[in-house]
């Protein structure tokens, strides 16, 4: 497998654009040749965790592919960028989780860079096992190691098949040296990992619900040191936060219409409270136009209700959770964003409402503005302590929660700062849509023909 790359200058990294050819590929169709495809990984500094990047076309009948389509990566010299590409042959009938493996290749992107001519060859390993001595403390002794391939363990499911175990010092050091030990494949399986992509590709809709909080600790908005001020210069918080999330979520939505939600006001003409009134003024039909639409029903809001308390957020959960409880197939996902200044007085309701809606396809992200602690806020985000109610835990973590502070621009560009709230705010929905799926057992649709017309809009909340 040969990988070759090119640069071309760009802000705020240099883009590397990789060409992939592969050469002598296992030959596993019965009556023809293989039909290769190229999957790149790329793998988190932070977790370690392999992701996928993209993939190449698939090439009909042929062990010797020159692949077309390639793959574009921003490169940063002062950073190790570690990359996996796996090879498969593709039925075109079947989902890539049922396809051959033919092998994959690990290098740095560095490498790419310094190769000669920019070009680097790798061959197509089979997989490779480590064996090691366990310690309680976490010492653990190299045993030794060995290799096989997605194809001999397949074929030797039936039979009980012996590996030897060797240690690569031992065997240089000891003439006599055999082996380590042997290992003896008793049992093999093979589980499907679906991504969230094939998710959306087979039809899953993500259902986009807003709710802002309108509770009087946010400040007058007629003023400027209000949370909402309309400033006719910029964007508030609240609004940058919900456009920054909004613009994103939209595109996975097919009809575009956003239930929206404020809480915490008292409504004209009698000033009764309501903690889950439409933004619209339209009780029947609570949908808004786009992010935009949301945005226009947002001020319009500010300009007629009078900001007051207290601050509930179990009502609008419970009422996206009605909706979410309706449709259980995976065709739906809901998610509801909570726009909020962090001072919250249901605390118990609110996280009997999380472990309730830990069981639905549904998810809830809580964007704090303003100067708070959040204390509260950080509580309800599961990712250290499962939340619970009543001695029940939530099935899943479902809540994630951001101070918008973290994501300002210093130098005061509202594009940056959406940027980067936009991609920590979103970085747990499609594991979170995975999380359910695979708790119920949902695999996803095979994607529609290009001509089919879109699943109908779901009841909205």
């Amino acid at each position: 497998m040969s990988l070759s790359g090119a640069s071309e200058r760009s802000v705020p990294a240099t883009k590397i654009e990789i060409t992939v050819s592969c050469r002598n590929l296992l030959d596993l169709d019965t009556f023809s040749k293989s039909d290769p495809m190229v999957v790149l990984y790329t793998q988190s500094r932070a977790s370690q965790e392999w992701r996928e990047f993209g993939r190449t076309e698939v090439i009909n009948n042929t062990l010797n592919p020159d692949f077309v389509r390639k793959f574009v990566l921003d490169y940063f010299f002062e950073e190790k960028q570690n990359l996996r590409f796996d090879v498969y042959n593709v039925d075109s009938k079947t989902n890539i989780s049922k396809t051959d493996f033919l092998g994959q290749a690990f290098l740095a992107l560095g490498e790419v860079i310094g190769g000669q001519g920019s070009r680097v060859e790798r061959p197509l390993t089979t997989v490779k096992i480590d064996v090691y001595d366990w310690d309680r403390d976490g010492s653990h002794d190299f045993i030794g190691e060995f290799t096989t391939s997605y194809r001999e363990l397949s074929k030797a499911q039936n039979q009980f098949t012996v590996y030897e175990v060797l240690n690569p010092r031992k065997k240089c050091k000891k003439k006599k040296y055999v082996n380590s030990g042997t290992v003896t494949l008793l049992s093999f399986s093979v589980d499907s990992e679906f991504t969230f992509v094939d998710y959306i590709k087979g039809g899953t809709q993500l259902n986009f619900t807003v709710a802002i909080d309108f509770t009087a600790s946010n400040g007058n908005p007629l003023q400027p040191t209000s949370l909402h001020y309309m400033s006719p210069y910029q964007l508030s918080a609240y609004a940058m936060a919900l456009k920054a999330v909004g613009e994103i979520i939209q595109d996975y939505d097919s009809d575009k219409l956003f239930p929206a939600y404020g809480f915490g006001a008292k409504l004209p003409p009698e000033g009764r409270i309501s903690h889950q009134f439409p933004l619209n003024n339209n009780d029947e039909d609570p949908n808004c136009a786009g992010i935009e639409g949301v945005l226009e029903s947002y001020f319009q809001s500010l300009r007629t209700v009078q900001l007051y308390g207290p601050t509930y957020f179990a009502p609008v959960i419970n009422q996206v959770a009605r909706a979410a409880a309706k449709i259980s197939d995976g065709s739906q996902y809901y998610v509801l964003l909570i726009i909020t200044d962090g001072v919250i007085s249901d605390m118990t309701q609110t996280k009997e409402a999380i472990v309730s809606a830990s069981s639905l396809p549904m998810s809830i992200i809580i964007v704090g503005v303003g100067p708070a602690m959040f204390e509260a806020m950080e509580e309800l985000d599961g990712d250290d302590v499962r939340v619970s109610s009543r001695g029940r835990y939530a099935e899943r973590d479902i809540v994630q929660f951001v101070p918008f502070r973290d994501y300002v621009d210093r130098s005061g560009n509202q594009v940056l700062s959406m940027a980067r709230l936009a991609k920590d705010v979103l970085a747990e929905i499609p594991e979170q849509l995975l999380s359910y799926m695979r708790t119920r057992d949902i695999q996803p649709r095979p994607p529609p023909p290009a001509n089919s017309s879109p699943t109908p809009a779901p009841e909205q909340p």
